[in-house]
């Protein structure tokens, strides 16, 4: 659309620099008209071309202008307006930008024109803005308008559809806050198990609604869900006639907060489980105890698991593989299955529990079976022993504790899987002495091994010995 800021009428004349124009010469004339527009015509008194500027790149299909009347370059639909624009132009009116458009091989060229009378109104100045440019922002703008569109209505369309399956599932939903606990949503299923008023629920805190004695076992809840993506469901009461239900809750960000999707079922549509005195035992045994699948991926573990891991409950821990926890990569869990595979069992295996990052980890002793099957369980019992093996007395020859370790395997390990750990000891061992009696010195204690100080570097960082931050030297 065209404003008055697309003309010369109502603007602010030149006052000061008004007597400079006056002195500009023909040279300065020309480029200020070039300068003006992307194309620029000197016209006659009946429209005929007598010059052109403009760029051949850009514009080639101008190239046979110069001679021709103007009105025979446009488009039929645009004749009109470059004859209203000469008529204005004879009559000395202000000029207007007016669009018009120029026939090519490429389509048609838009140019906005103005027109200027010069010389006592003998020739005429046509200045011209290629609106290519333009069109094609416009077009995009339009796509990207039309894409939004129709994206949005998909989102409406969507929204629609949960919001009916939200509304209609028999099964009491809520959406919470996770801060506050307090209820943004609830359908009405959820505002009957409670004995509210229908809508009434938004806005009231949650606890409200759930037995006193059940507000730890909700916090519990909560707190779980924030830290792990599956939760296991737990049996609460509300308070409307102490009901009992089964509480499951998961937490997802949104709009830059954190919500929890509550669902509840009555505890009666639910199959009661049989009580197991074996798995409550188990629970509460002081050693570690953890079931994993056939791909050693954690499946379920008792408490003292999870506080050996230092986790906050078990469902943080399920499909974690037990290589990130358990031994040093790639050597000690592979020793374990094939002792299993061998024998049917691995029983008192010395290696590490690792939490976090820590490549050491703590001493364990570690046994272990599986079910039968090609997809069979592992169920693994752990015990830390580290502050049992610095409370032994050294023995009669003082044997390091790790040979005495390598010799019980006697009769559970291959004598092939023994000698590879007894050579990686003796290793460890020669590269101890040789840096105690260098002073740890690297360069000496590598002379003396025979090795380069490359290859000392290397096993110092696969044994985890010296300052490797250093040089050592």
């Amino acid at each position: 659309m065209l404003t008055r800021k697309h003309s010369i009428d109502g603007k602010r004349p030149f006052e000061g620099a008004a007597e400079l124009f006056a002195t500009l010469g023909g040279d300065a004339a020309m480029k200020l008209a070039m300068v003006a527009g992307d194309v620029t015509l000197v016209l006659d008194e009946t429209g005929t071309i007598l010059d052109a500027a403009y760029d051949p790149l850009d514009f080639p299909s101008f190239a046979g202008f110069v001679g021709s009347n103007w009105i025979d370059t446009v488009t039929d639909d645009s004749r009109p307006k470059v004859m209203e624009m000469l008529a204005a132009a004879r009559r000395g009116e202000v000029q207007h930008w007016r669009q018009v458009n120029h026939p090519s091989r490429e389509g048609d060229v838009p140019i906005r024109y103005a027109v200027l009378s010069i010389n006592g109104g003998r020739h005429r100045i046509a200045f011209g803005r290629d609106l290519r440019e333009a069109g094609k922002l416009q077009q995009r703008l339009l796509q990207v308008q039309q894409s939004l569109e129709r994206d949005y209505l998909r989102m409406r369309q969507l929204e629609a559809r949960y919001r009916m399956l939200f509304e209609r599932s028999t099964e009491p939903v809520m959406i919470v806050e996770a801060g506050t606990l307090r209820i943004r949503e609830a359908n009405p299923a959820a505002h009957q198990l409670v004995g509210a008023r229908p809508g009434s629920l938004p806005g009231k805190k949650l606890l409200n609604f759930i037995d006193r004695n059940s507000h730890d076992g909700v916090q519990s809840l909560v707190g779980a869900a924030l830290v792990s993506d599956t939760v296991s469901p737990a049996r609460i009461r509300i308070a409307r006639g102490s009901r009992e239900v089964m509480a499951t809750i998961n937490g997802f960000t949104q709009d830059r907060g954190q919500f929890l999707l509550v669902r509840l079922v009555p505890a009666s549509d639910r199959a009661a489980p049989e009580f197991s005195p074996v798995l409550a035992l188990v629970d509460q045994m002081p050693d570690a105890f953890v079931v994993a699948d056939s791909n050693l991926e954690i499946v379920t573990a008792n408490a003292a698991f999870v506080e050996l891991l230092q986790a906050a409950s078990v469902d943080q821990l399920r499909g974690r593989h037990l290589s990130e926890s358990i031994g040093r990569p790639g050597i000690d869990l592979d020793l374990i299955e094939g002792q299993i595979d061998q024998h049917g069992a691995a029983r008192n295996v010395a290696t590490i529990l690792r939490v976090g990052n820590d490549f050491e980890g703590e001493p364990v002793e570690l046994s272990a079976v599986r079910t039968s099957g090609e997809e069979g369980y592992y169920a693994f019992v752990i015990r830390p022993i580290g502050r049992r093996l610095r409370d032994l007395p050294p023995g009669s020859q003082d044997m390091p504790r790790s040979v005495e370790q390598l010799t019980d395997l006697v009769g559970r390990m291959s004598l092939k899987d023994i000698v590879r750990e007894s050579t990686d000891l003796i290793e460890r061992l020669c590269i101890e002495a040789a840096l105690s009696y260098t002073s740890d010195n690297r360069a000496s204690a590598a002379e003396i091994l025979g090795l380069s100080r490359q290859s000392l570097y290397s096993k110092l960082h696969r044994y985890g010995l010296g300052n490797l931050a250093g040089d050592g030297e």
